[in-house]
């Protein structure tokens, strides 16, 4: 077995490069996205974002985009002209529709026992819902909060609206 043994010179390069290589890798651009977030895994991923998108991580506003992990406490807002579709670690489906105001509350959940809890609030604008695992295990496991009621789901799927005057769910 041989040694290499490399020059203080050359380590120097060696670690100035590896530096500049990290700080432009995509976990490092993304580290404005992630603040905040660090020991919570990803509760959702957008996987359509049209119009304008934006999503509220604490003092951050950042724009929405297609594959853009979600957090618990993170706030989605379309304007507009703005929607949006995720897809949930327990494979439920949600699509926003414009001019609406949806933040993820609360999510947990074991990938071995399906089991978890899914909080969310609808402030104002359109949901749509196919709910997954979570949902399937009890009707407090999952609940979307409006203006006016909290809406236990089981097994489903549901649309929902929050407008100033009330709502209407379908």
């Amino acid at each position: 077995m041989q040694i290499l043994r490399f020059s203080p010179r050359f380590r120097a390069l060696a670690a100035s490069a590896a530096v500049a290589l990290l700080a432009t890798s995509p976990l490092a651009l993304a580290a404005p996205q992630l603040a905040g977030t660090l020991g919570s895994p990803p509760a959702a991923v957008m996987k359509v974002a049209k119009g304008s998108v934006s999503v509220q991580r604490g003092a951050a506003k950042i724009p929405g985009a297609v594959g853009l992990a979600l957090f618990p406490a993170d706030v989605i807002v379309t304007g507009a002209d703005g929607t949006v579709g995720m897809t949930f670690d327990d494979n439920s489906l949600l699509s926003l529709g414009p001019s609406s105001r949806y933040s993820i509350d609360r999510f947990e959940f074991n990938r071995r026992t399906y089991d978890g809890a899914f909080e969310s609030t609808l402030s104002k604008g359109k949901l749509a819902v196919i709910s997954g695992k979570i949902a399937k295990q009890g009707v407090d496991q999952m609940q979307v909060r409006t203006p006016t009621s909290i809406l236990g789901v089981r097994g489903t799927q549901f649309v929902v609206q929050a407008d100033a005057d009330g709502e209407v769910a379908k």
